[in-house]
This record gives C-alpha cells, structure tokens and sequence, in this order.
C-alpha cells in the first residue's frame, strides 16, 4: 500500500512539472514572453538574495533577545532590597506620629 501511495504521489508530481515546463514554453512563444521569464528569472535571483539576507538576521535577533533579557534582569529592584525600605520607613511614619501625639 506504501509503494502505490508512493507511486501516486510520483505520478501527480511528475504531472505537475510536465504542465509547468508545457506552460513555460507556451509563455516563451507568446510575443514578449522571452521578456516576461526574463523577469520572472531576475525576480527569483532577487528573492534567493533577500531570503540569504533574511537568514542572516536570525542569529542576530537571537543575540539581541538574548541581552534584552539580560538588561531586564539587572533593572529589576530586588525583592527583599525593597521591602527592607518599605518596613523601614513605615516605621519612621510611626515613630514620627507617636512623638508628635504625646507630645501636644
């Protein structure tokens, strides 16, 4: 059953690339069709040179997140740092407001 499946998908593939080949040497007879695969080819060229550009970018995005990250760790306040400063100035607050009751 793999083999037919496998034969099935050859079949339809070679199809697609017999059409494909008849489509482009009709293209190619058509006036000003020489032209238009012309440029067909220099869009492909194009995208094939983007696309190298674009891969290029992946590393560097990585490293780019990656210190992102980094910067986000060292502006964090650290937890037991702040609470340490609340309680101590709650603390004056109370103090402050005690001595002023008893003393007026």
């Amino acid at each position: 059953m793999a083999r037919s499946r496998r034969t099935q998908e050859k079949d339809v593939i070679t199809r697609l690339a017999d059409a494909g080949e008849e489509a482009l040497q009709k293209l190619g007879e058509l006036p000003g069709g020489k032209s238009m695969l012309k440029a067909m080819g220099d869009v492909r060229s194009r995208l094939d040179d983007v696309t190298a550009k674009l891969r290029k970018l992946d590393p560097l995005e990585r490293r780019v997140s990656a210190i992102e990250k980094r910067l986000d760790a060292l502006h964090k306040p650290k937890p037991a740092a702040t609470r340490a400063r609340k309680t101590t100035a709650a603390r004056k607050t109370t103090t402050t407001r005690a001595k002023r009751s008893s003393s007026g």
